[in-house]
């Protein structure tokens, strides 16, 4: 491969990407100076600038015994006692036979349909999973065939048509989707699986973990359905502000992917730390009721005023199209200080780039009004 060419490819493409070094102060970023309004951040309750929650956290630690690194896979020493602990609260708190944690939810997705599957396996996903759940189907030697974006007429007919070929069929989705902000028919999805013995349901809730549903456990949780889910992803690094991920799932499917999931048993497990951080913002999730409560309300605020928004999450794409014009209104909103990444291709596909807007709790009121505003001055609403 010729390393410039490509770079000069993606230049002429507009989709040459650079690291960006920024401050972080609450909601806002610093960069070379000038103040910016955070719109693309994941810290969606808000939690990853509260200094009384760090101290509280670190008030509680044991100090001598806190390690800040494992030193190992969990398979040789690093399986501490802390991530027992927070195994055990997941497991409890979802209600299933068990949990794991992985180092990442890129870790997760790319691990456990490799281990989940054979050549005798099919996974059906929906054509808009994320980026490292691809590259798990890639890694696997299953089958699999990728649905139209919550197509699930199609998605029924393929599950209908293949029942009788394979051993397995995984169904795929994420419950909202990354780039669009939209949400899978978690129900309906139940609904097909269960009318066959051999399908299984796998939902990435990286995105409405900690900001949906009634204790912040997602959109499984929200809708009633967290028992008919056979594997329930979630991460720490996103609403929880802290690092990792898990799989609620069954027993018989945990000890699988212990012995089989190489992302799990070829790494360096989390820091002992991390992790008891990870169970003491999991123990308060229930009390952030009022935060997720608020990034609804500004989330219905911020969609109302976008065309061509589709969705009801905490996540408002505003759709632009090429890319020149993507980033061009990335720096004019820069200019009015708003923080907020141009998207495209290949994260997107092409022809569909957009300004991402990704809210959080932390964000005052009048400052979605002010970006409302502002819009309004950019592009007409």
């Amino acid at each position: 491969m010729n390393v410039q060419e490509k770079l000069s490819e993606l230049h002429q493409e507009g989709n040459y990407r650079s690291l960006t070094h920024l401050q972080h102060e609450g909601c806002y970023v610093f960069k070379e100076g000038k103040k910016y309004l955070n719109l693309s951040s994941n810290d969606y309750l808000g939690i990853a600038s509260k200094i009384d929650l760090r101290n509280e956290f670190l008030s509680s630690l044991d100090i001598p015994s806190s390690g800040f690194s494992a030193s190992a896979s969990r398979l040789q020493t690093g399986s501490y006692p802390e991530y027992k602990l927070l195994e055990e609260k997941l497991r409890l708190l979802y209600h299933t036979e068990s949990a794991i944690v992985f180092n990442s939810g890129y870790h997760a997705n790319t691990g456990i349909l490799p281990a989940m599957t054979d050549n005798k396996s099919l996974i059906l996903a929906d054509k808009l999973v994320h980026a490292s759940i691809i590259d798990g189907i890639r890694l696997s030697s299953a089958k699999s065939i990728r649905y139209r974006h919550n197509d699930y007429q199609q998605l029924e007919r393929l599950v209908h048509d293949h029942a009788s070929c394979y051993e397995q069929i995984i169904i795929v989705t994420e419950s909202i989707f990354s780039m669009d902000g939209d949400e899978a028919d978690l129900p309906r999805l139940c609904q097909i699986k269960k009318r066959y013995p051999h399908v299984m349901l796998y939902v990435d809730e990286a995105h409405a973990f900690g900001i949906r549903g009634a204790s912040g456990l997602g959109c499984a949780e929200e809708n009633g359905c967290i028992a008919d889910i056979d594997f329930l992803v979630g991460t720490f690094g996103k609403a929880l502000a802290s690092v990792g991920a898990f799989v609620v799932c069954s027993n018989l499917i945990r000890e699988c992917l212990i012995n089989r999931m190489r992302t799990f048993i070829f790494t360096t497990a989390l820091p002992p730390i991390n992790v008891s951080w990870s169970l003491f913002i999991l123990e308060k999730l229930p009390h952030f009721s009022a935060q997720r409560k608020y990034v609804k309300t500004i989330s219905q605020r911020l969609r109302r005023q976008l065309p061509r928004t589709a969705g009801s999450s905490h996540i408002v794409p505003m759709l632009i199209g090429g890319n020149d014009d993507c980033v061009r209104i990335s720096q004019e909103l820069a200019g009015y200080g708003f923080f907020a990444s141009a998207i495209r291709p290949p994260t997107v596909p092409a022809g569909t780039a957009r300004i991402r807007f990704s809210l959080s709790a932390n964000i005052p009121e009048n400052e979605i009004e002010r970006l409302i505003q502002t819009l309004a001055k950019i592009q007409p609403l």
